[in-house]
């Protein structure tokens, strides 16, 4: 992979994703059954990215307990699915597109990136890590996940350093306003 791409890409993320937010707002039309069965899919996505929050400690330790003991970016697969579901619930195929590029265009490279850094940071460690648990989606057969004695217990103070939070009021914030674009029409 590039790296220079996958630089730009970790810089320019949070930015591209605010671009295509303001495009989503604009160019919704949620209906009430739609409304209902995406946000229930990016609820799941909030719900997993909290989960894997309080299991990581930046910097620190290598995580490999909870969600990352099924997948060794829990974060980024609650993200897709928040964004699966918000495409959905946004009732646009065209946003649904545009999520789905710019996800694979830019979270893509970040993933490998980071991955490059933990391979880095904790050696051996990570390469046994990344053997036993895939990079994205979980394994629904075969092997059963990392051990479980090897990661720590959830943890509210990690959720709440790591700021997770922040997606639980962008999720309810976003549901308030397809709600209100719904009355509206």
């Amino acid at each position: 992979m590039n790296s220079a791409y996958a630089a730009w890409a970790a810089r320019w993320r949070v930015p591209l994703g605010f671009l295509l937010g303001i495009a989503y707002l604009v160019f919704s039309r949620p209906t009430v059954g739609i409304l209902a069965a995406g946000g229930a899919l990016a609820a799941a996505g909030v719900a997993l990215r909290a989960y894997a929050a309080g299991h990581l400690a930046k910097n620190q330790n290598l995580a490999v307990g909870g969600p990352y003991a099924w997948t060794r970016n829990p974060l980024y697969l609650g993200s897709a699915l928040m964004g699966a579901g918000f495409a959905w619930a946004g009732g646009s195929w065209q946003l649904a597109l545009a999520c789905a590029i710019l996800f694979a265009g830019v979270y893509w490279p970040v993933i490998r990136r980071e991955e490059e850094y933990l391979r880095r940071q904790f050696g051996e460690m990570y390469q046994d890590y990344a053997r036993a648990v895939p990079v994205f989606l979980p394994k629904l057969t075969g092997r059963r996940g990392y051990p479980r004695s090897a990661g720590g217990k959830f943890q509210w103070k990690q959720y709440w350093k790591n700021r997770e939070y922040e997606a639980l009021l962008g999720y309810a914030a976003i549901m308030i306003f397809l709600a209100f674009k719904i009355a509206l029409h």
